[in-house]
């Protein structure tokens, strides 16, 4: 064993033999251990990530995550960690925990640095960096940590490593802000925590007119590229397009949030924010869009009082917005969904193919085209272009995964229709569309009782849904199909 491995520690074990029976219970024949060995500094030691699961609690010494690393050998990246030679802090007498990972993309923003030399440029540097955070904050799928714990950085020497641990985060953005004369420039950097690396850098060079346009302004870019790294991808360029005033724009993003949990009580919530957001810019084309989708969506929970002026409103809304802006390919998506609706199937993806035309990346406008296809009696193709919006959006959203099951459930794959209903509920409990569905799947399957547990789990959610409410949102071309959605849901319980 080289020397800096052999070091023992006067605490009643043998750091090498506690290192040698992790390696020898979790290494699968593989020395691991003689792999990151040349990962550590001069006289320092570092272990791999099964050693640090085996000795972390037999040791009382601190670790420090120095991330994944490809190491000869091993196919798969090892997470490695540097043995410090100090006991972990404690705080009253408890060892300090290394704060786990929240599920979503976790971020803190620390206080973009002053680089101007003159303190009175400081108010610009940390009202930037409280508004990017004020407007991350606002972003559905984002973990972002409180301004009065990052601006504690401030002025401090830290490496970003430092920060994920002590924060609890996976990526660090950081800038800077420097003034000469009438202009402005500023720097952002995206750093993920674990490893080091820099996922996206820019530079905004600017003139120093409307000092709170201006930090709207970036803002607003900072934000969208972030959420095309860390959340949305390509979708997020859709959603921007359209507005330089912020307080429309987070508008916007505040109804997407809601917007996408698909329950009625959250799209009214929506509709609200998608309303509110048009006053702000009367010309923001998304703002129309979604407040149409509101309508449309209105129809689809059966919770529209009158879905024939609920249609004509929304209809009204997407022309809006496509004589707004009619390269947005989310207003001729709305409008495929409209004629869908009502049953003009040839226009619907004539529509969809409009939308795929104007943006072939667009994860939305493939999966709206798919939805079209399954509900007009084209169930493989519909699959197909599910299929390439998830490849385009590796994280999609639960409608995705909703409507696909329905296209599976067409070809009587049943099972697999089951499977994407499932995670749709594991990640939103209250989406009523997935429960009436999976009670349909079940029903199909001949899985009465569980088909039972989803009707009662639907009019938990809404007491006052019915078949004949939901007979009305099925726009299926073959009468068919719909009788025997009906009939599923009957023998499940549904009235």
């Amino acid at each position: 064993m080289p020397e800096n491995r052999k070091m023992e520690f006067r605490i009643g074990v043998n750091l090498g033999d506690v290192i040698e029976e992790g390696e020898r219970i979790y290494g699968d024949g593989v020395n691991i251990a003689a792999r990151v060995e040349g990962l550590a500094e001069g006289g320092g030691i570092s272990i791999s990530g099964t050693v640090y699961d085996h000795i972390e609690n037999k040791l009382a010494l601190g670790y420090e995550f120095l991330g994944e690393h490809t190491v000869k050998d091993i196919k798969k990246p090892v997470r490695v960690y540097r043995v410090l030679m100090e006991p972990r802090i404690t705080v009253a007498g408890k060892e300090e925990k290394v704060l786990p990972l929240p599920e979503e993309s976790s971020l803190a923003v620390l206080p973009f640095a002053n680089m101007s030399g003159d303190s009175e440029q400081e108010y610009f540097s940390d009202g930037l960096t409280e508004e990017i955070i004020t407007a991350l904050s606002k972003v559905d799928k984002m973990f972002v940590i409180a301004g009065n714990s990052t601006f504690s950085y401030k002025g401090k020497p830290v490496k970003v490593q430092q920060v994920g641990e002590e924060l609890g985060v996976r990526y660090v953005l950081e800038g800077s802000v420097r003034k000469a004369g009438d202009r402005v420039r500023i720097t952002a950097q995206l750093i993920d925590a674990l490893t080091g690396h820099h996922l996206w850098a820019e530079r905004y060079d600017r003139k120093l007119e409307d000092i709170f346009a201006l930090q709207d302004e970036i803002t607003m870019r900072i934000l969208t590229a972030l959420r095309l790294t860390l959340t949305e991808g390509e979708q997020a360029r859709v959603y921007d397009k359209g507005t330089e005033n912020l307080d429309s724009f987070l508008k916007v993003l505040q109804g997407m949030h809601h917007f996408l949990r698909f329950n009625e009580d959250d799209n009214v919530v929506a509709r609200q924010m998608f309303w509110e957001a048009i006053p702000l810019d009367p010309k923001n084309p998304m703002a129309y869009t979604m407040l149409g989708w509101t309508h449309v969506m209105g129809v689809w929970y059966g919770s529209s009082e009158s879905p024939g002026k609920s249609v004509e409103r929304a209809s009204e809304l997407a022309q809006k917005a496509i004589a707004l802006d009619d390269t947005q390919d989310y207003a001729h998506s709305l409008l495929g969904n409209i004629y869908l609706i009502m049953r003009q199937y040839e226009m619907a993806i004539a529509e969809g193919e409009r939308a795929i035309a104007l943006n072939p990346n667009g994860a939305h406008a493939q999966a709206h085209l798919a939805v079209t296809l399954t509900y007009a009696g084209r169930p493989v193709e519909a699959i197909a272009l599910f299929e390439k919006a998830m490849r385009l959006n590796p994280m999609p959203p639960n409608w995705y995964l909703n409507f696909l099951a329905l296209a599976y459930r067409l070809t009587g794959d049943y099972e697999e229709s089951i499977a994407n209903l499932k995670k749709v509920l594991q990640r939103n409990p209250d989406d009523l569309i997935a429960h009436l569905n999976l009670a349909a799947s079940y029903s199909m399957a001949g899985r009465e009782e569980e088909a039972r547990a989803e009707v009662a789990e639907a009019l938990r959610i809404y007491p006052k849904y019915s078949v004949e409410h939901f007979a009305k949102t099925l726009p299926y071309r073959n009468q068919a199909e719909t009788e025997l959605v009906i009939g599923a849901l009957r023998k499940a319980g549904l009235k």
